[in-house]
């Protein structure tokens, strides 16, 4: 789900970016500003995906790691114990010849009483100072071991999904290697389009007299009347007069009937002044209005008055 998220996100901000370069390269600014705030938004989904997703994977080493210690501890543990179990058995058997029953008689030498009750008590010191100071070496040592002890069989087997060794970090290798070049390539083919899109060029002068201009008006809502479509085509004719680079000082726009209207353009307009008109026309702004140019012709001197 995950991956499907990160497509989806990657072409629709592969396409956010392509139209945006698109309508800056038409001139139309409105559009060109609602591709850029929808890029945005994707760029800032893909970062929160991203980062939900490191998230997740943080918690889920935490998780792992939480669980292998619990097991190195109880391996540790049993470990201890074992290594316990002899001296346990020694604390069991020791001074047997006390537990020897009383009624057989014995001739004991004052002096060998009063020895034998000195060593066993030297004795009993020796074994509560040992015992003492070998617990911390026990347990250091049991965790040392626990290593080296066999897991637990009921647990789930953590070898079997390793991966084999040297594959893993081939594959991620080549993988990270891959998407680099792409990456590289991609961006070294968008540098040299947006360079050659973007280039200043010397233009060509238009040598026709003037050009027309057909464009159509299509309103919404309840007044669409031809009076309301004149006005509406008047006011976005006259907001994109200066949006050339020569001032269209001698530009009148003719009635046509039906919602089309006629506009001619003195002088006539360049290719790079003509694409800048269109997108600006086509890019109006004006409410429940839109504005289609439907044809574009240069008009020779003399055309214009039959």
């Amino acid at each position: 789900m995950r991956k499907i998220a990160y497509v989806f996100g990657a072409l629709a901000a592969a396409g956010a970016g392509t139209y945006l370069i698109v309508y800056l390269y038409r001139w139309q600014w409105q559009r060109a500003v609602i591709c850029g705030v929808l890029l945005l938004v994707i760029e800032v989904m893909l970062v929160g995906l991203v980062t939900l997703g490191r998230l997740n994977r943080i918690e889920d080493r935490l998780r792992d790691t939480d669980r292998r210690q619990r097991e190195l501890d109880a391996r540790q543990e049993d470990m201890l114990t074992r290594l316990r179990e002899p001296a346990l058995a020694r604390e069991e058997t020791r001074f047997r010849w006390l537990e020897d029953p009383a009624d057989r008689s014995y001739v004991f030498v004052p002096v060998l009483m009063v020895a034998g009750v000195v060593l066993s008590g030297l004795a009993w010191v020796v074994q509560k100072v040992a015992s003492a100071t070998a617990r911390p070496a026990e347990r250091r040592l049991a965790g040392k071991l626990a290593v080296l002890s066999a897991p637990d069989p009921a647990a789930p087997g953590d070898l079997e999904d390793l991966p084999a060794p040297g594959t893993s970090s081939g594959r991620s290798r080549a993988r990270v290697t891959t998407v680099a070049v792409l990456s590289v390539a991609l961006v070294a083919a968008l540098v040299v389009s947006l360079a050659d899109l973007t280039q200043t060029r010397a233009e060509e002068s238009n040598e026709h007299e003037a050009t027309s201009m057909v464009v159509q008006v299509d309103l919404r809502g309840t007044d669409v009347s031809a009076s309301r479509k004149a006005l509406a085509a008047q006011q976005i004719w006259e907001g994109c007069r200066d949006s050339t680079s020569a001032p269209l000082r001698h530009a009148p726009l003719g009635d046509l009937g039906n919602g089309m209207f006629a506009g001619v353009v003195r002088p006539a307009l360049t290719d790079h002044d003509l694409m800048r008109l269109r997108g600006c026309l086509e890019d109006a702004t004006l409410e429940r209005a839109h504005l289609t140019v439907v044809a574009v012709n240069d008009v020779e001197s003399g055309d214009d008055s039959r």
